[in-house]
């Protein structure tokens, strides 16, 4: 069975559609939920770190640079450091395990 392009095109089209547009449909009114309103909140964040955490691992040759530079940008990061700093210590653990690691 041969499907048709453009029907398989217009049902990707109409769910993406209906998934973008039904809350701003349902949802009228400022929510009130905390535990809704937080979960909402953070959903970017947590879709960029997974989206972002797997390619941090494959960046590099060896894997065990790539943990070290996510460790030294996790920790310049909390202990609130800019984001040109935490990346250039990030980088420069980088750098300096891969030469100690070939």
């Amino acid at each position: 069975m041969k499907l048709n392009i453009y029907l398989c095109v217009a049902v990707m089209a109409a769910v993406t559609y209906l998934i973008r547009a039904l809350p701003l449909v349902l949802i009228r009114n400022k929510i009130k939920n905390r535990f809704f309103a937080s979960f909402l909140y953070y959903v970017p964040f947590v879709t960029l770190s997974v989206m972002i955490f797997p390619d941090i691992l494959a960046s590099t040759s060896n894997t065990v640079s790539a943990v070290t530079g996510f460790a030294v940008a996790v920790i310049f990061a909390f202990a609130g450091g800019s984001l040109p700093l935490v990346s250039l210590f990030s980088v420069a653990s980088v750098f300096i395990t891969e030469l100690f690691t070939k």
